[in-house]
């Protein structure tokens, strides 16, 4: 299956017209920041002088690996599987978040900005919040277009993001 090829999958009810471009301009102004922060001019970093380095590394690689997980599983159950009859996917990662690649997009920032704390970069993982936060909520009209009922009663049962383990349940 060729990744490039999915806007033309029938079993895929669509996304932003400018999701993916905004993520990767949003993704290059991030890296861009956070890198001439941390590694160049460091004018705002000064918090790194308070949390020790083998501890920001510990826990930015944890958060990175379930950021990794997140995505990965995601993706691969979104792109990789060809649904013969299009329902709303509630398997993997997407038991317990509505939105679990955007949200591991998010962790993979916030595991960067926990290795050096650059409040520049801060300011623009903000920003890359509220895109993904806006690009989610037009997909989700676009399901709930698609899907009515079932995908409501998704919203309900399953948060946004932050994964919720112990099932809610929802009165019919």
């Amino acid at each position: 299956m060729d990744l490039l090829t999915h806007h033309d999958r029938p079993d895929l009810s669509g996304e932003h017209r400018f999701g993916d471009a905004g993520q990767l301009i949003l993704f290059i102004l991030f890296m861009a920041v956070w890198i001439t922060d941390s590694f160049v001019f460091k004018y705002s970093v000064c918090l790194n002088d308070y949390v020790p380095y083998s501890a920001r590394l510990a826990v930015g690689v944890l958060v990175l690996l379930v950021s990794a997980y997140l995505a990965y599983d995601g993706i691969k159950i979104v792109f990789f599987k060809v649904r013969q009859t299009p329902a709303v996917i509630r398997e993997g990662v997407f038991r317990f978040s509505r939105h679990p690649i955007y949200f591991g997009e998010m962790l993979l920032y916030l595991g960067l900005l926990v290795i050096s704390i650059s409040l520049a970069g801060l300011a623009v993982w903000i920003i890359i919040i509220g895109f993904l936060h806006y690009i989610s909520r037009y997909e989700e009209k676009m399901l709930l277009a698609r899907f009515g009922e079932e995908y409501r009663r998704y919203m309900q049962e399953v948060p946004m993001y932050f994964p919720r383990f112990r099932r809610k349940s929802v009165k019919a």
